[in-house]
This record gives C-alpha cells, sequence and structure tokens, in this order.
C-alpha cells in the first residue's frame, strides 16, 4: 500500500507518467521488483498519450494491443470498466473451474487456458460481465482456496468433478517447478571523499536493467579478493586490496538466485576517472538514484552504521 500510494502521489495521471523519464519512474518504483512492469507502464503511459488522446482506452482490443497488459489484466478492465464480455481467467478461475468441470491441463498450458476460457464465457453475465468476473475470482480466492478449501459449504457440491472423485487435492494439475538459476556477483565499495560512490548503471538484456549497481565482476563462484580484482579492469594508485572487508548477501528472483559479495575497499584510489559504464555518483540515496533492492538495502545499512558511529 505504502509503495502503491507513493506512486499515485508522484503520478496521479496518464500525462504525468508519460512526461517524466525512466529513470524517474524506476526511482519511484524501486524497492518492488518486477522492473520491467514499471518501464511497461511508462512506455504505456506515453502511448496513451500520443495515440488514445491522453484518455486510456476501455475495449479488450485496444487494450490487449499495450505493452505490460496481457488477456487477463486486458479483460479485467474491459469487463470491470465498460461493461464488455470478456472472460477473465487467471489463476483462482482456473481452480475452480478445473475442480468443477475436472480439466486435467496442466496450469499454465495453452490448452488449459482456452478451456477454462470458453467454459466460462457460455457462463458470463452480459448484463454485469465485471461483476460475474470478480465473483469468479472471489470465489476462488475465499471458497474453493488451493489448500484447505470449504467443500462442506460449498453450492457445488453435488456437481463438482474434483469433490466427487477425491480430486480437490490434485486440481487444477501444478505446472513444473522451474529450478531457479544460481548466479554470483562480486561488488566493490569505492568511495571518494568529494566524487560520491563508483557506480555503474546495468544495461538492456539482463535482470535490474537501467538500474545503479556497484563496480560488478561475475563468476560462476564466489571468489576471493585477489582473483575478482584482476579481472575486475579497476586500477588503482598502489594496491587496490591494501585494505579490505567484505559481507555475503542472498538476494532471491521470481527464477533467480543472487549470492552477493560486496568487498569494501576504504584505501582504494583509482589512477584516473573511471571509464563508461563507471562513474562516480554523488549521494545515490539521497539523490533517488533507481537502485536494485539488493544494493538499496546494503547502501542503506552502510549509511545507518556511518551515522550512527559518528
Amino acid at each position: 500500500m505504502e509503495y502503491y500510494l507513493n506512486f499515485i502521489a508522484a503520478f496521479p495521471d496518464v500525462q504525468s507518467l508519460a512526461a517524466v523519464s525512466e529513470e524517474a519512474v524506476l526511482s519511484v518504483w524501486k524497492g518492488l521488483g518486477y522492473y520491467s512492469r514499471a518501464r511497461n507502464m511508462h512506455h504505456t503511459a506515453r502511448r496513451v498519450v500520443q495515440n488514445f488522446n491522453g484518455i486510456f482506452p476501455a475495449t479488450y482490443n485496444d487494450l490487449i494491443g499495450l505493452k505490460g497488459i496481457g488477456p487477463y489484466t486486458a479483460a479485467a478492465i474491459a469487463s470491470i470498466c465498460n461493461n464488455e464480455a470478456i472472460p477473465v481467467v487467471d489463476g483462482n478461475v482456473i481452480r475452480v473451474f478445473s475442480r468443477i468441470f475436472g480439466f486435467m491441463d496442466v496450469v499454465g498450458s495453452s490448452t488449459g487456458y482456452r478451456k477454462v476460457f470458453e467454459k466460462s464465457a457460455g457462463y458470463i453475465k452480459y448484463s454485469e460481465p465485471g461483476t460475474y468476473n470478480q465473483a469468479v475470482m472471489e470465489f476462488g480466492a475465499l471458497q474453493c482456496k488451493p489448500r484447505q478449501p470449504l467443500c462442506d459449504q460449498c453450492l457445488f457440491q453435488k456437481s463438482c468433478y474434483a469433490l466427487m472423485h477425491n480430486l480437490v487435492e490434485q486440481l487444477p494439475q501444478p505446472a513444473k517447478s522451474i529450478l531457479k538459476k544460481e548466479r554470483f556477483f562480486h561488488y566493490f565499495l569505492i568511495t571518494h571523499p568529494e566524487k560520491g560512490i563508483l557506480m555503474q548503471k546495468r544495461g538492456a538484456g539482463d535482470i535490474w536493467q537501467n538500474l545503479w549497481e556497484l563496480p560488478l565482476v561475475e563468476s560462476g563462484k564466489l571468489r576471493p579478493i585477489e582473483e575478482v580484482i584482476e579481472s575486475s579492469g579497476l586500477e588503482g594508485e598502489g594496491n587496490l586490496i591494501r585494505q579490505f572487508s567484505f559481507t555475503d548477501h542472498k538476494h532471491i528472483l521470481t527464477h533467480q538466485l543472487i549470492r552477493a559479495r560486496i568487498f569494501v575497499l576504504p584505501k582504494a584510489k583509482l589512477r584516473s576517472d573511471p571509464l563508461p559504464p563507471l562513474t562516480w555518483q554523488k549521494d545515490p540515496l539521497k539523490n533517488k538514484l533507481p537502485l536494485p533492492r539488493l544494493i538499496d538495502k546494503y547502501l542503506k545499512r552502510v549509511q545507518d552504521e556511518s551515522e550512527r558511529i559518528k
């Protein structure tokens, strides 16, 4: 709720969201994860301003063409806001229909989605499609729950396939779990009394696109600083690792597990100004630089510790 209120306060309408830079959007979104959603919202806001005169479309066909809006979101907006009879299919709806009608398809399969969509389309109330869609979703969330559903209080007791065949716990069939990819990040905290903290901006094609982080070396395992410095590309006056400490961190993403080792190099001095993408950033927290949650939490802890010592 706090994130939502902050976002609405910063961007109260489509026009205000479209008018700012992507970095400004990411800064407000910082800490929520799923940064592609923030980028998609920003892209879509600009398209709505340019192609729809700033009026957010309400029909399914217009909505589905906007970046970041898939079939579920488009159907929800179209039915609830525009009374268009398009069935919503989410996890709750799939569970309700799979159990009642005995659909054996794996969650997430195109065949399973189509069966649920077509079956729901036959029941949707054309006078109140939004109410119907919300009712089915709520029924799945409150009554036909994933675990310990309230079957003894259910109005579908006598017609539910799963209940009659003792398959309530087995339906819908879950998708195979995806193994998380494990990655090992070695970060360096290098500071300058006037210039700030040495940082770099992440590029496209990977996690945390366009967010700022500390200088990084990734490898197949966590390694000692002597090995990491050799492949870092950093050059210092004298010995970069004359004095250092480090902390290990674990950061869990949807499909990735990040194991990070952050080296603090208080005595490090660069021979010259760093080359891009490395650059000095003066007080990134105060200036609301968009940071991955891992780096944001770490810098806040360093800042709090420094203030406590003072």
